[in-house]
C-alpha cells in the first residue's frame, strides 16, 4: 500500500504555567510534537504505515525520542542524524500556537541547519505513496525552504501524493521573505492543500473580500470556502482537493466546523461547539491526519471530511500536541455528534 511519509522539525513544547507555579515547584511539563509528527503519530496510531523524516543530533536524547517514536509504531529509519540541538518552543498551558505568548526556540537546530545537496531523497521517498509537510518548515530560514522544494520536486518526480498544511506562524517569518514568496512554488507540487481562507490570502495570495473581516455569518464564510478552493484549484493545476477549518472561541471553548472541496464539489462538516476545551495545540494536525487517512482508505468526501472533523474536535481535550483517540473513540464522537 506504501507508506505515509510526514517530513518536517520534531519539537520539544515546554509548558510553563500563566502564574508561574513552575518555578516554586521546579516542575515544567513538556511534549513531544512538531506539526508534521502530530500527524505521523496520529496515522500510526490509525493503522496506517506512518514514517517520519527530520533531523536530529546524534546524542542520548535523541535516542530517547527516537524510542519513543518507535512506541508508536512510526517508521524512523530514515531520520538524518547530524547538527547539535533539539528545536524547542514555549507555551503556557491551553494557549493557542498563533498566541502572542509563543516563545520559539529553534535557531541552529538540526532541522534548521538543513542544507540542499545532503539528503538523498530517492532513498528517503523509496516505499512511500503519500509525502505531506507544512508551511511551518519554509517559514524556519532559505535553506529550510529550499530544501522542503527539493523534497517536493522529488516526491513529484516519483508519482507521490503531495499534501501540505499552510499553518502560519508570523513569529517564524523572520529572514525577510514573506510567505507570498515561498509557499505558492512548493504549492503548485500539492495534490491536497489545507488551512483557512485567511491563511490561503497571507500565504497564497488568493484575495478575500474586504466584508469578509467583518461578518461573522457562517453562510457568507461557506461560500468563501467554496470560491478560494474553486482558486486555488485554478492557480495549482496539480491541486484536486482544497480543506478548509473555522474555529472560533465560544466563551471559554470552541466552534468548530470544516469544508473539503474536491470533484468541483464542496462538503462541509457539521458543527462542533464545547464550552470548555483543554489544549488547542495539535487540532489542526488532527484534522490532516484525518484527511489523509479517508483519502488513503479511498472513503467518499463526506466520510473523510467527518472523520477528519470528529478527529480534530476530540483534540481538544487531549493534553499533549498528538492524539491519542482511537479510531473506535473517534466514532464514538461522530455517534454522540449526529443530527
Amino acid at each position: 500500500m506504501g507508506k505515509v511519509l510526514s517530513f518536517g522539525e520534531l519539537l520539544l513544547r515546554i509548558c510553563p504555567d500563566g502564574d508561574g507555579e513552575w518555578l516554586a515547584e521546579n516542575k515544567l511539563p513538556f511534549y513531544v510534537g512538531g506539526a508534521e509528527l502530530n500527524v505521523a503519530t496520529a496515522l500510526a496510531l490509525w493503522n496506517i504505515p506512518s514514517a517520519y523524516f527530520t533531523a536530529l543530533p546524534e546524542n542520548f536524547m535523541s535516542e530517547q525520542i527516537i524510542g519513543y517514536m518507535d512506541n508508536c509504531k512510526i517508521d524512523t529509519s530514515k531520520i538524518h542524524h547530524g547538527g547539535d540541538r533539539i528545536g524547542l518552543y514555549y507555551l503556557p498551558k491551553g494557549k493557542d500556537l498563533k498566541n502572542a505568548g509563543v516563545i520559539y526556540d529553534r535557531a541552529n537546530s538540526a532541522f534548521a541547519m538543513l542544507q540542499t545537496g545532503t539528503i538523498n531523497w530517492d532513498k528517503v521517498l523509496d516505499g512511500v505513496k503519500w509525502f505531506h509537510f507544512s508551511a511551518i518548515c519554509p517559514a524556519l530560514n532559505q535553506a529550510a525552504a529550499d530544501v522542503c522544494l527539493e523534497a517536493v520536486k522529488a516526491a513529484s518526480a516519483k508519482g507521490i501524493t503531495i499534501s501540505i498544511d499552510l499553518n502560519y506562524r508570523a513569529k517564524l517569518w523572520q529572514y525577510g521573505k514573506q510567505p507570498s514568496e515561498i509557499i505558492p512554488q512548493l504549492a503548485q507540487y500539492c495534490d491536497l492543500i489545507m488551512g483557512n481562507i485567511w491563511a490561503a490570502e497571507k500565504m497564497l495570495s488568493i484575495s478575500l473580500p474586504e466584508f469578509i473581516h467583518e461578518t461573522s455569518d457562517k453562510n457568507v464564510y461557506l461560500e468563501q470556502a467554496k470560491a478560494t478552493s474553486q482558486e486555488i484549484i485554478k492557480s495549482y493545476p496539480k491541486c484536486k482537493s482544497v480543506a478548509n477549518t473555522f474555529r472560533f472561541d465560544y466563551k471559554q471553548g470552541i466552534k468548530y466546523y470544516t469544508t473539503l472541496y474536491t470533484d468541483n464539489e464542496l462538503t462541509v462538516s457539521k458543527e462542533y461547539s464545547s464550552e470548555k476545551i483543554l489544549d488547542k495545540v495539535g487540532s489542526g494536525d488532527c484534522f490532516m491526519a484525518g484527511l489523509i487517512y479517508g483519502f488513503y482508505h479511498k472513503n467518499n468526501s463526506s466520510e473523510t471530511l467527518n472523520f477528519a472533523t470528529a478527529a480534530a474536535f476530540n483534540k481538544l481535550f487531549i493534553p499533549s500536541d498528538c492524539t491519542t483517540a482511537t479510531i473506535e473513540q473517534v466514532n464514538q464522537t461522530l455517534k454522540e455528534n449526529e443530527d
